[in-house]
């Protein structure tokens, strides 16, 4: 969603992503949680879009529940998220070719009003990516992109060696700025010609800082 999110401030004017510090005030998973009426992990399976410049202005995204936090929905079922338009944390999300998996996400949604049984992600942002590790586990890629969290998730980062191909990236996919930052803090490596992410959240760690109360069954919205 990185790609998305960049052009959408180079639009909007602002100087710099709106993924960065000078972005929508910081929250709190638990306070995420509370505002949303799903709260998920998913995988991409499928994308339907009108694209503007080549990226996506409108449409929706399909993605299939792996883990339900908060919904209610069981898992391998298949949820529509609805944006339009381009703005700070949109929620588009990259569709994967025929011969990929699709990326995983912990998601963060709410019920479209205009249409209950679909979603629309929070004004807060409303995905966090994750990779599969060594050990087959699932954990928050880090550094984190997409929402401004105030939880202490730096004190939980560990180093893992993923096993995951959106684990990489290249050339083409991160600004040399951002490459040579992240290779000087150790957070990404040379790897078969691309850049390898090293290191990430434990996903049960993250979810324990879910208060239980934020993740009971969703309120009636006015």
């Amino acid at each position: 969603m990185r790609s998305y999110i960049l052009l959408t401030g180079l639009l909007l004017g602002l100087g710099t992503p709106v993924y960065s510090s000078d972005k929508t005030s910081s929250i709190s998973l638990s306070d995420l949680a509370e505002k949303s009426d799903l709260v998920a992990v998913v995988q991409v399976k499928d994308t339907d879009y009108v694209y503007t410049r080549s990226f996506p202005s409108e449409g929706s995204a399909f993605l299939s529940i792996l883990i339900s936090f908060k919904s209610g929905k069981p898992a391998g079922e298949i949820i529509e998220i609805y944006e339009k338009g381009l703005h700070p944390n949109e929620c588009y999300f990259e569709n994967p070719t025929v011969f990929e998996e699709g990326r995983r996400y912990l998601v963060f949604l709410r019920h479209d009003q205009e249409d209950p049984e679909n979603y629309r992600g929070l004004s807060d942002g409303c995905a966090l990516e994750i990779l599969v590790t060594e050990e087959n586990r699932y954990a928050l890629r880090y550094p984190l992109e997409g929402i401004d969290l105030t939880d202490k998730l730096d004190k939980l980062v560990t180093k893992y060696d993923f096993r995951d191909n959106y684990a990489l990236e290249t050339e083409e996919s991160i600004s040399p700025a951002v490459r040579d930052d992240l290779l000087a803090r150790g957070l990404i490596t040379p790897y078969q010609g691309k850049f390898k992410y090293t290191h990430g959240v434990d996903l049960s760690a993250a979810r324990k800082l879910i208060s239980t109360g934020a993740l009971k069954a969703e309120k009636i919205r006015q």
